[in-house]
């Protein structure tokens, strides 16, 4: 089975690079792709644990882009971290979220929920920095006592329209795909559905957008079929994950379920080796 939409430690998951690996040799996948938010810190030790196992890694990154204030993310394959402009792109994303996270520490000071934002904020330095996400500091919000579960933090605290909710700011979903193309990736438009831009698709072909995710956790047989249909109209390649973050996140039973066809898979290694 395939998985190519996993999150680690190193962005907003549970699970370090590792433990990740062996949880998906037991549900039964033997490729694997590591997507964590804006970092690609944790492919090479997920590679090297997956090697142990005989499973195979794609290298993989979902960057964070922003199109009318909502974030649109875009799963980046075969990509190299010394791509032309892919430090500088997320060495910005870093800092943007740094300040984000401030200022939703700042807000929800303001209603009475204060979390210690310091332990996030020393886990976005070093040589290999995470990628600070809203999860986290819904686990932060948890462990001061003002949620019962990080999905009652996005409830009442960090989802959009709550008093801690603050949107993303950064580059276009256009301009990612066009550097994710120039730099001899595939860029795929993550769970679509949850954008339910359609309209928007057409333009980000002509940028350079390769692929598109049809098979998500959040998507249902009807929402597959669309994007199915979408990637057939467009000439676009279709990947698919389960976007899994770890026991206990939203959507964890998809795990192992929701993957991607081998006959999908194929055709994505047949354009990489045309390269």
């Amino acid at each position: 089975m395939i998985d190519l939409h996993l999150h680690t430690t190193a962005s907003d998951g549970t699970c370090t690079p590792e433990d990740l690996v062996d949880r998906a040799w037991t549900v039964g996948l033997r490729t694997i792709s590591i997507t964590d938010h804006d970092t690609m810190a944790a492919v090479a030790p997920a590679t090297a644990a997956a090697h142990a196992h005989g499973m195979d890694v794609v290298p993989g990154i979902e960057i964070t882009s922003v199109h009318d204030g909502r974030d649109v993310h875009v799963l980046a394959y075969f990509l190299s971290e010394s791509a032309a402009g892919l430090q500088e792109l997320l060495g910005e994303q870093r800092r943007a979220r740094v300040e984000r996270a401030h200022e939703i520490a700042r807000r929800l000071a303001a209603v009475g929920a204060p979390i210690d934002l310091q332990p996030l904020l020393d886990s976005n330095r070093g040589t290999a920095p995470r990628s600070l996400a809203r999860p986290a500091i819904a686990r932060a919000l948890v462990a001061a006592g003002h949620a019962t579960s990080t999905a009652d933090a996005f409830d009442r605290y960090l989802g959009e329209g709550q008093p801690g909710y603050v949107p993303h700011t950064g580059p276009s979903p256009a301009s990612v795909a066009n550097l994710v193309a120039s730099a001899g990736g595939i860029a795929s438009l993550a769970h679509p559905g949850q954008w339910g831009r359609d309209d928007l698709i057409p333009g980000l072909v002509d940028a350079g957008l390769q692929a598109i995710e049809a098979y998500h956790s959040s998507h249902n047989s009807d929402t597959t079929a669309r994007y199915l249909s979408l990637a057939d109209e467009y000439g676009l390649l279709v990947t698919g994950g389960s976007d899994y973050h770890g026991e206990g996140t939203r959507r964890a039973e998809f795990f192992g379920v929701t993957t991607l066809p081998a006959e999908r898979f194929a055709s994505l290694m047949e354009m990489v080796s045309c390269r």
